[in-house]
């Protein structure tokens, strides 16, 4: 089987080359760059189809930053894992990374094996979308939800265009129906225990999938409901396809 393969831009010497040598040591194929312009030349030199599976891409880099760069790759190259890093510990850099398709982010200082799992479940996720065509789906206030394709339909049949962490939040409250799911009980499913305490990506990313769904429900349904001072509720429940 091929090694998945990696894309470090970093412009950081140290980190670049600690990445490079411990993802490298865990079986991947790692090519480093330090900036996006190198990162530019780097993909143009690839046979197509060879791309890398997984950019991993510094916020603060000489030149173009991180967050310019990661607005041309998800615009260019829509089914390119983008996994961000960056140095400030506030919310803004995340959540605008977040914003522009980025699929995860992780803070300086970090542990490497951190890195690595959520290189991991990014690359199950990846795996996931690639399902064969029997699929579970469900229906959900006329929507229809491909839970093994990751899609979610509208009455039309268009595809929604749910991003990775749209979907998985969409899933968590799937898996629970009726159950009134508090912001740190989402951030355990869809990040993990580590997570900051002050994190606001399940906030981010609730507006965004009730951004994504809105449009598509009948008579302005509210189809996740926000609880006061408790968490976010699924008001319609789902049936079989």
């Amino acid at each position: 089987m091929d090694r998945h393969r990696l894309m470090i831009v970093e412009d950081d010497p140290e980190i670049r080359v600690l990445l490079t040598d411990y993802l490298g040591g865990e079986g991947f194929d790692v090519t480093a760059v330090t900036s996006g312009s190198d990162l530019d030349a780097a993909l143009a030199r690839l046979r197509p189809g060879g791309g890398p599976d997984i950019v991993i891409l510094d916020i603060m880099l000489p030149g173009e930053d991180g967050l310019s760069i990661c607005r041309r790759l998800r615009r260019d190259r829509p089914d390119l894992a983008i996994l961000m890093l960056t140095a400030r510990r506030d919310d803004v850099d995340r959540i605008v990374g977040l914003e522009l398709g980025a699929d995860d982010y992780l803070c300086k200082p970090f542990n490497p094996r951190e890195l690595l799992a959520r290189i991991r479940a990014i690359l199950r996720r990846a795996a996931a979308q690639a399902a064969p065509p029997a699929r579970r789906q469900l229906r959900l206030a006329g929507l229809v939800v491909d839970l093994d394709a990751r899609q979610v339909l509208d009455a039309g049949g268009t595809d929604l265009g749910l991003t990775t962490a749209e979907f998985d939040l969409l899933a968590c409250f799937l898996d629970r129906p009726r159950r009134v799911l508090t912001r740190d009980l989402l951030l355990d499913l869809t990040r993990g225990r580590d997570h900051d305490p002050f994190d606001r990506t399940i906030d981010v990313t609730m507006s965004r999938l009730r951004a994504r769904l809105a449009p598509a429900l009948p008579g302005g349904l509210q189809l996740i409901r926000t609880v006061r001072n408790a968490g976010y509720l699924l008001t319609v429940a789902a049936d079989p396809a």
